[in-house]
């Protein structure tokens, strides 16, 4: 609809108008510019920040632990095997689809290495190769490699002695001699404050059950958090492992003398299992079943460490793995804290 308008009116309408059009003039030639500018250099910087986003870890556990015998048997051979390189080629030549996996893939994959083939050129024109290797040595990096670790000796004046060894160097979360079970539930869904889907994995067992650290590295929290309840979270020497361990123990959660910064070796205690947490009051049991929750976050680059976008993967066929390998523990009648009872000391690679 249109409205007449008078001579003097319309001198206010188009002064108006004109200064307007000024004012944004104005602004396009001062601040306009300035914020363009800006976001121009954020998005370069974001650019020249090239690292993974996400990892489908899809690895089951029987070809992880094929490969890792295959890594250990042949490590002193004139043609090594790195258990890494032949899970991620495995990875780019399936399409991250292990279903119809078969230990007969690896051995062919084996056998084309001990003929003189190398990971360079068999790998050369699978796309994803250099992806998958990427993710899986920030995965598994940790869990094969040389280590010193205590062992009995009745000739010593301690009982043990120092052994260099190469192999498995991670341990299982449950201590050596504690019932557990376990299930695949990473991904299933949990209700408590909101629908979501569980990005850990969960381990049952009996509340008291000492819990030990799965690799060596840092204290980065300690405390209580509402869906954990009393929880750990230590991160790895190469800073690209975050593991979190939660719902300890009631009153007594972890040995006393732990805190932020402290470093811990693998197979070190670093608290009791328990049913605390889903509740914003502290020390509070609010789960139904005592049990372990354990989670591994990938780190690529700092950001990522807490973000709408973190990196959780699927621990399951990672503690299927590590089954075998426990740390054996022993309690203190006094502080009634358990500790490991034999040393372990981790060999970094420079």
């Amino acid at each position: 609809m249109f409205v007449l308008l008078g001579r003097k009116q319309s001198y206010i309408a188009v002064g108006a108008v004109m200064f307007v059009m000024l004012f944004i003039i104005i602004a396009l030639i001062s601040g306009v510019p300035k914020k363009a500018e800006a976001i121009k250099s954020v998005g370069e910087n974001n650019e020249k920040k090239d690292f993974i986003k996400w990892v489908d870890f899809n690895v089951p556990y029987e070809a992880l632990e094929y490969a890792v015998k295959l890594d250990i048997k042949y490590r002193t051979t004139d043609t090594p095997i790195s258990y890494i390189e032949i899970l991620a080629y495995t990875a780019a030549k399936n399409g991250n689809n292990f279903k119809g996996f078969k230990t007969a893939q690896l051995d062919a994959l084996v056998d084309k290495i001990k003929s003189g083939e190398t990971m360079e050129c068999l790998s050369t024109g699978l796309k994803y190769y250099d992806f998958y290797y990427e993710a899986y040595t920030a995965i598994l990096s940790g869990l094969v490699g040389e280590y010193e670790i205590e062992v009995e000796d009745e000739l010593s004046e301690t009982g043990k002695r120092w052994e260099r060894k190469y192999g498995i160097k991670a341990f299982s979360p449950f201590a050596k001699g504690f019932y557990y079970r376990e299930y695949d539930d990473f991904g299933a869904g949990r209700s408590y404050g909101f629908n979501r889907v569980h990005l850990g994995h969960d381990m049952i067992g009996s509340v008291g059950t000492p819990i030990v650290a799965v690799e060596s590295g840092t204290i980065e929290e300690l405390g209580w958090n509402q869906y954990g309840g009393w929880r750990v979270g230590i991160r790895t020497h190469d800073k690209k492992r975050y593991y979190y361990y939660a719902h300890f123990r009631k009153d007594f959660p972890y040995n006393k003398d732990l805190k932020i910064g402290d470093e811990v070796q693998a197979g070190d205690v670093i608290g009791y299992l328990g049913r605390t947490g889903y509740s914003i009051k502290e020390n509070v049991n609010n789960i139904d079943v005592a049990h372990l929750h354990i989670g591994l976050q990938l780190i690529f680059d700092e950001s990522q460490k807490n973000c709408k976008s973190e990196i959780w993967i699927d621990v399951f066929p990672i503690t299927k793995l590590l089954a075998k390998n426990r740390s054996a523990v022993i309690k203190n009648t006094e502080t009634k804290e358990y500790s490991r009872v034999y040393g372990f000391r981790e060999i970094l690679e420079d």
